[in-house]
């Protein structure tokens, strides 16, 4: 009782650690105020209103949305036939690849961004749109990765071999069989990707020029400029959009649950 008890504080504590920063900004973007003060003297949706009337916040929201759809659909599709080659246990070296795969996860970004910078100013895609999404590419590759090995690894090999038996060739074994028991992790890897690029501020900082400015940078901007309520609204709508994002792949999962 009193272990169970031991392990829901600390599980508590655990979240209350990991959100309390959200939860003490996310009131802030409707404060009536000019200045990011608590105790907060009214409530009011002027920044929000603030944040809909600017274009330089429309811009940058549209730029994110372009960029992270673009490199969503890459990394979706790197991902998953990375996933599917390396899914091989007969490969050579498969630890040492899915090792190279996952390093844009644990290389510090400040590095990557340096690297990038250089690589992408020789080969003449510096300051492009091009550039950032094949940076954010780079980054949200290895999300989709791990998950989608994590649903491959729950495939039998004996439903792909039943199929074969059967007289079905290797291609419609692949998208009668696999690529559907595949799909929600191929979805949860999207997801992340999108989360991913979205979110980005260090390496977008290094490949990006004026024309492909983002929402995460625009929010970095305008934070060195002056504080204003404006940003904690444009965090509040970036903490919800990825909030709902990241719980939409266990909605599906519980949808499809309950389906079932």
């Amino acid at each position: 009782m009193i272990r169970k008890i031991a392990v829901t504080l600390f599980t508590i504590a655990t979240i209350v650690f990991l959100i309390g920063p959200m939860l003490a900004i996310m009131p802030l973007a409707f404060t009536s105020g000019a200045f990011l003060t608590y105790p907060i003297p009214g409530f009011s949706m002027r920044w929000f209103q603030a944040l809909a009337d600017n274009d330089k916040w429309h811009y940058a929201i549209v730029n994110s949305l372009i960029i992270g759809a673009s490199a969503t659909l890459l990394a979706t599709v790197l991902g998953t036939m990375a996933a599917l080659g390396l899914r091989g246990r007969k490969l050579p070296f498969v630890g040492v690849m899915k090792t190279v795969f996952l390093l844009p996860m644990v290389v510090p970004a400040v590095v990557l961004g340096v690297g990038m910078q250089i690589v992408f100013g020789r080969m003449g895609i510096a300051n492009t749109y091009l550039g950032v999404v094949a940076a954010h590419t780079v980054l949200a590759t290895p999300f989709v990765l791990v998950n989608v090995l994590g649903s491959l690894a729950a495939i039998h090999p004996s439903l792909e071999r039943a199929a074969g038996s059967l007289g079905a060739k290797p291609l419609s074994v692949f998208f009668r069989v696999v690529l559907p028991l595949a799909l929600p992790g191929i979805g949860s890897g999207a997801v992340f990707a999108f989360a991913t690029s979205l979110d980005e501020v260090v390496i977008t900082l290094f490949v990006a020029g004026p024309n492909q400015w983002t929402l995460a940078l625009q929010m970095f901007s305008t934070l060195r400029e002056s504080i204003t309520p404006i940003v904690t609204a444009a965090a509040f709508v970036l903490m919800v959009a990825t909030m709902t994002l990241v719980s939409l792949p266990s909605l599906l999962k519980m949808r499809g649950a309950r389906a079932k």
